[in-house]
């Protein structure tokens, strides 16, 4: 990490024999006059951007922000913004580009699992720092990224006792797009099925993108469920739905409880399709807070839609930003490796709530919610806790609810090794 020579002369002041410089250090080429650049990476082309085009223009909604108020001690951020256009292979080749070419200091990006693996080895060599905001299945640790949205103890530890017990539903049919998301989701929704009295009935899944839901669903009405699990992600989410009222089926009588189903696909499919479902999400558009209520004006203001739909996803990528900009300041150094020592610990009102990155893991507290959808296509958040939860990225549900495997160092070995 080389530090600015010019800006460390310029500042460099002789007083009374002591040399006094510039607080602030930077990595190569991460700064420009009076700028900070940091790379956004989602994708804007492809089956994915129906989501990912909203975590792009959330994050410059947030960069847009905190320039007009002043910017990072005065500095401007300058966000240098690339396609991973719906595959693995372009988000790596973009990531490389961002931290290589750009030098940029840290990056925000990603939706899938896939597109998040894709980038992590241009991360890990290059000890640069990543922004992850999307929900996703836990089981990683990487000392370079920071992750801002749900692991499975803050979507399925509240969602399945509550499934079991509040909706008397024990047959579960899980469904799934085939990644490692949705695999890793059925792990843990098993473990917490048969932990509360219920019992899993079938583990199916179809391709990413796939449209033709006709034999999965017709499946699902022939299995003797009482009730779907659903980790199905992207465009399948609305082909999925569609098909299901198609077919016949009530989400009154046999219901989908999902992990991935949110605002965004709902008005994607049209919201009769989703009427009396239910999501676990940290954030709903719906929660009645004014903080929110602005945060959503706000954003429909920013991309010009009056229609437009907030979600989980979304509002992560929007307040990471804040939580960056508050361990820069903090660090005074514009290197990855200050800002990821100075995330640690950080908080921040965000529109869901209060969020705090856990300085053991670099996941962030987050509040359970569950909510149905309602004919307005929006959720009726039904079931909240009443504080932000730790996250437990190696949380072993099978024997002791615990995250010491997992710290900002690494998966630690040694401990894992003596359970």
């Amino acid at each position: 990490m080389a530090v600015d020579r010019r800006r460390f002369i310029k500042n460099g002041l002789l007083a009374g024999g002591a040399v006094i410089t510039s607080p602030w250090v930077f990595s190569t080429g991460a700064r420009a006059a009076g700028e900070i650049k940091v790379g956004v990476l989602f994708s804007l082309t492809g089956g994915l951007s129906i989501i990912e085009k909203s975590l792009h223009d959330a994050t410059m909604m947030a960069i847009s922000e905190i320039n007009d108020s002043g910017g990072v001690k005065g500095m401007k951020i300058a966000a240098i913004a690339e396609d991973g256009a719906s595959d693995p292979k372009t988000y790596n080749e973009k990531a490389s580009k961002l931290v290589i070419q750009d030098h940029v200091p840290t990056v925000f990006g990603s939706y899938t699992s896939a597109s998040r693996k894709a980038v992590l080895p241009v991360f890990e060599k290059r000890n640069n720092l990543y922004f992850y905001p999307t929900y996703y299945e836990g089981f990683e640790c990487s000392k370079n990224v920071v992750y801002t949205g749900a692991v499975p103890n803050q979507q399925l530890s509240n969602f399945i006792p509550w499934i079991i017990n509040t909706l008397s539903k024990k047959k579960f049919f899980i469904v799934g797009s085939n990644y490692i998301y949705p695999r890793e989701m059925a792990k843990v929704s098993k473990i917490l099925i048969e932990k509360n009295g219920g019992e899993w009935i079938a583990d199916e899944y179809l391709e990413l993108g796939h449209s033709e839901w006709g034999s999965m669903v017709n499946k699902i009405k022939g299995s003797g469920c009482d009730v779907v699990l659903s980790n199905v992600v992207g465009d399948s989410v609305v082909a999925f739905y569609r098909e299901y009222k198609n077919q016949g089926l009530t989400h009154d009588k046999l219901p989908i409880c999902a992990t991935v189903t949110s605002e965004i696909e709902i008005a994607a499919m049209g919201a009769e399709y989703a009427v009396g479902s239910f999501t676990s999400f940290p954030y709903f558009q719906a929660i009645d807070t004014d903080r929110n209520k602005a945060f959503v004006e706000r954003y429909r203001a920013f991309v010009k839609d009056p229609k437009a739909v907030t979600h989980h996803a979304l509002e992560s990528s929007y307040f990471q930003v804040y939580l960056w900009k508050q361990a820069v300041e903090k660090a005074a150094e514009i290197t990855p490796v200050a800002i990821r020592e100075a995330v640690k610990g950080q908080e921040f009102d965000a529109p869901n709530g209060h969020v705090k990155i856990e300085a053991e893991n670099l996941h962030t507290y987050l509040t359970p919610r569950i909510a149905q959808w309602l004919p307005d296509g929006q959720g009726k958040i039904i079931d909240a806790y009443k504080e932000p939860v730790i996250p437990l990225p190696y949380v072993a549900y099978g024997e002791t609810p615990t995250n010491l495997f997992c710290t900002s160092k690494g998966l630690d070995t040694s401990k894992l090794s003596k359970t």
